[in-house]
Parts: structure tokens; C-alpha cells; sequence
């Protein structure tokens, strides 16, 4: 009986280390992804600002036509 014991504690131990290894891990993407998705924000607005900011239409069909 003591034996299952040892081997179940010794378990759980393993597999709390590994919950704790998952929870950094998940959390460190999870930072990463919101970086990520401020910094695509921020190059939308940069890109529909100079496409605003364009000079002549940005949909003119060329002179040659």
C-alpha cells in the first residue's frame, strides 16, 4: 500500500511540474500574441493613414489607357 502511495505522489509531483511548465509556456505566448495583434493594429492604421494621406486617386486607370 505504501509503495502505491509513493508512486502516485510521485506522479502528481511530475505532473504538477509539467501544469506549471504548460501555464509559463501559455502565458508567454499568449503575451506574445497580444503584442502581435497591437503591432498588426497599429501597421492597419499606419497603412490606411497613408493611403489617405496618397497623393492623386488611388483608383485612376493609368494616362495610357
Amino acid at each position: 500500500m505504501g509503495e502505491r502511495i509513493d508512486t502516485l505522489e510521485m506522479r502528481i509531483a511530475y505532473q504538477d511540474d509539467t501544469i506549471e511548465t504548460l501555464n509559463q509556456t501559455i502565458t508567454a505566448q499568449w503575451k506574445q500574441i497580444d503584442a502581435l495583434t497591437r503591432k498588426i493594429a497599429e501597421l492597419g492604421e499606419r497603412l490606411q493613414e497613408a493611403e489617405t494621406n496618397a497623393p492623386g486617386a488611388t483608383n485612376e486607370r493609368p494616362p495610357h489607357y
